[in-house]
């Protein structure tokens, strides 16, 4: 029986080949996937895109929205990948130079995952302080977006007054 060597990484030219060997490499991958989630009670997603641009996707929770989110707010939150308190690390995480859309998706991550009413004293400080800057980004903006609008507003008065003059 030959012995299996290394294969070696480069483009398979020929289209046929290349479509095979991605077929069965893919559904290598997908059983891989599903071995990994049974055996070891993990949540696995996978996306693969052919080369034609069809989606193949897995996911082992009961859909790929839910593991998405999931994944969306473990790395908004900024964690590790081997920590596994999500609260502590958000406790930990500061707001400063977040942005408001990341601030507001920790904020509906807790809202959503933990009841106010359960939440220690460190907790309802963490929320208060992402709160409170978030409402002071949204204020800022709102500065921000007013005063262009009076300028704005004083140019277009300019104009109108300017064009009067010349008549």
């Amino acid at each position: 029986m030959p012995q299996r060597g290394r294969v070696e990484l480069k483009r398979i030219e020929d289209k046929t080949s290349r479509q095979v060997r991605f077929s069965k490499r893919r559904s290598g991958l997908f059983k891989k996937a599903f071995e990994l989630a049974v055996l070891c009670d993990a949540e696995v997603a996978l996306l693969v895109f052919s080369a034609s641009g069809r989606l193949y996707e897995y996911s082992s929770s009961s859909s790929m929205e839910e593991t998405y989110n999931r994944y969306k707010q473990f790395s908004l939150i900024g964690k590790d990948a081997n920590n596994r308190n999500t609260n502590e690390a958000a406790n930990n995480n500061s707001c400063e130079g977040s942005s408001t859309s990341d601030i507001l998706s920790i904020i509906a991550h807790w809202c959503t995952s933990r009841n106010i009413d359960q939440m220690d004293d460190k907790e309802l400080d963490r929320m208060e302080a992402l709160l409170l800057e978030a409402l002071r980004q949204v204020q800022s903006r709102k500065m921000q977006v007013s005063s262009t609008e009076k300028a704005e507003a004083a140019n277009g008065d300019q104009y109108e007054t300017n064009n009067l003059s010349i008549n």
